[in-house]
Order: C-alpha cells, then sequence, then structure tokens
C-alpha cells in the first residue's frame, strides 16, 4: 500500500505539472501569506490584527504572522523567515519609512511579492512592492486642520490660538504624513501656531507622560490639542483632567483613527473630532493576495474609504463602530 501511495502521488505530481488536473490539484495547496505586523500599540492596531487574522480564515489562505513589538529590526528577521519558508505573498505594515531596500530586494529575487499596508516605506526603487494599501494619512491630517479652521472661524481676529501636537513614532509614515497635512491645512489662519510638537510613539502611556510636560511647560496657555491617533489623545485627556482643566472645553482635542474608545470620549464630553482611519484592511488585503497569486495586475495604490466624526454625532455613530 505504501509503494502505491508514492507512486500515485509522484504520478499527480507530474500530471499536474503538464496541466492535466490543474483545479483538483492546486485546491490541495493553500496560498501562504507572510504578515509582518508593527505590534500592538494601540486599539488601531489590535483591531487591523484581528481583522487580517480572521479574513485570512475567511478566505482559506495560510497566514504567518509575526509580531515586530514596534522594532524594525524583528520585521527584518520576520521577512527574512518568509523568504526562507516561500510563502507566496509578503505583507508588510513597516513601523518607520527608511532602511526596507536590502530585505525588499531579497524577496524580490526570491519571486515573492510584497503588499504594502497601512504605511508606505522611502525606497527609490518602486518595483521593490506591488501596491500599496491604506489611507491616505496627508489627507487625514488636512481633515484633521479643516475642522479646526472651522471651528474657530468665529473667534477674534488677532488673538494667537496655541496649539500642542503629540506626533506618532518618529520616522512613520501616518506621523510624518498627518503633520505635513495639519501644517498645510491651518497655515491659511495666521493665529493657528503649533507651539509644542513631540512624540507620543502612538500609545496611551506615553500619550499621558507628554501632555504632562506639555501641560508643566505651557500651563494654562494651550487652546488646541492636535494628537497624531485617538490613543495618545485619550492618554492625554487623562493628563488634562489631572490638571484640573476640562477636555475638549478648556482645550479642543482633535485627534486620528476613529476608535471606539474615541467615540466614548465624544459621548462623554471629553473630546472634540477624530478622523477616521480604518483598519479593516483584512478582506481587502486577502483578495489582493489571490489576486497577485492568480497573475492578476493589482492598482499601485488601494486607498481607504473614510469619514469625519465631531463629537455632535458620536452617540448615533457609537453603536455601528466595528473597531
Amino acid at each position: 500500500m505504501r509503494r502505491r501511495f508514492v507512486l500515485g502521488s509522484v504520478a499527480m505530481g507530474a500530471l499536474a505539472a503538464l496541466g492535466a488536473i490543474p483545479a483538483a490539484f492546486a485546491a490541495d495547496k493553500k496560498i501562504v501569506l507572510g504578515f509582518s505586523q508593527i505590534g500592538a500599540e494601540s486599539e488601531w492596531r489590535t483591531a487591523n490584527s484581528a481583522s487580517i487574522k480572521s479574513a485570512a480564515k475567511d478566505a482559506g489562505i495560510d497566514l504567518k504572522f509575526a509580531d515586530a513589538q514596534q522594532k524594525q529590526e524583528n520585521q527584518i528577521k520576520a521577512l527574512r523567515a518568509f523568504i526562507a519558508q516561500k510563502v507566496d505573498v509578503i505583507a508588510l505594515s513597516p513601523v518607520v519609512e527608511t532602511g526596507w531596500g536590502t530585505v525588499l530586494r531579497e524577496a524580490k529575487a526570491a519571486g515573492i511579492p510584497v503588499i504594502l499596508t497601512d504605511r508606505t516605506v522611502q525606497e527609490t526603487d518602486t518595483t521593490l512592492w506591488a501596491t500599496f494599501m491604506g489611507s491616505d494619512f496627508v489627507e487625514e491630517g488636512r481633515r484633521a486642520a479643516k475642522w479646526l479652521t472651522d471651528k474657530v472661524k468665529s473667534r477674534p481676529a488677532g488673538k494667537e490660538i496655541r496649539i500642542v501636537e503629540l506626533q506618532g513614532t518618529v520616522g512613520a509614515a501616518p506621523a510624518l504624513d498627518r503633520k505635513k497635512g495639519f501644517e498645510e491645512g491651518i497655515k491659511a489662519d495666521p493665529r493657528l501656531k503649533i507651539v509644542r510638537s513631540q512624540t507620543g510613539d502612538f500609545s496611551r502611556a506615553k500619550g499621558k507622560e507628554v501632555m504632562e510636560a506639555f501641560l508643566k511647560a505651557e500651563g494654562r496657555h494651550i487652546d488646541v490639542l492636535y494628537a497624531h491617533n485617538d490613543d495618545m489623545a485619550i492618554g492625554a485627556i487623562q493628563a488634562i483632567e489631572e490638571a484640573g482643566l476640562k477636555p475638549a472645553k478648556d482645550i479642543l482635542i482633535i485627534s486620528i483613527d476613529g476608535v471606539k474608545g474615541a467615540f466614548q470620549a465624544m459621548v462623554a464630553g471629553k473630546l472634540n473630532v477624530t478622523v477616521e482611519c480604518s483598519p479593516l484592511l483584512g478582506p481587502q488585503l486577502m483578495q489582493t493576495v489571490k489576486d497577485l497569486k492568480a497573475g492578476k495586475t493589482v492598482p499601485r495604490r488601494i486607498v481607504t474609504e473614510e469619514g469625519v466624526f465631531p463629537a455632535e454625532v458620536a452617540a448615533q455613530e457609537l453603536p455601528k463602530r466595528k473597531y
């Protein structure tokens, strides 16, 4: 029996190679996706990981998931492990924009297509990845600025409006782009001044710590907080309350992501607005993986559709939030 089984398998393999039984034979082999995730630094990232894992299971894709704990060196090791394992496709959410050229060239040499998700990279050779899937971070910054400029229109001309900024991880695409978009958006109103800007590393604890430092340095002379994500904003809210001030009243608070925690903060009257950045990329990612494996051409840029949610609509929208 053992001998007949081996001979039968070899024969089937030969027939599959000749195209005689492509569908039946291929059906037995799952697509293997290697995914390098940044970490679990925020509610957004947790929801993003859950979406990817769930969508892979639903799509019948064998997912090899690596959590880098916010360290680029861990991501590079994971990518090299995926290359050694000869996965079909690699997906990467890069912790920072630079320093990826060598490992991406290794993936290209191995014939493994790479999908960038959520964040992009800075490399002159754009053939090193098949597509970038995610949000327009510059536009998110502009949307945050638009809400603010509309909000302060009625304030007296000539009176400075002092803004403190909680930036994301140094060198990360969303931090760079959300800063750029916001600065572009407030440029037209000379009253709007960013007086302090520092990284909160996209985390709640760091957001609280940096906001405490801002309050210590500026006292009560802060009019607006612009946070590059909701988790930092929520941490900052704690610091504002501990300083005896009322968040969303004494200090206007603008943040980005649109996680449930932000909607809860708005319902509680502690956050003014959140600009959406959807983490639910799993289904889109799995479809793109299948398309690449099938030899189809995919768009170079896949943008997710998102909105802006001020506090006035938070109670109505909260029950609809999936993350």
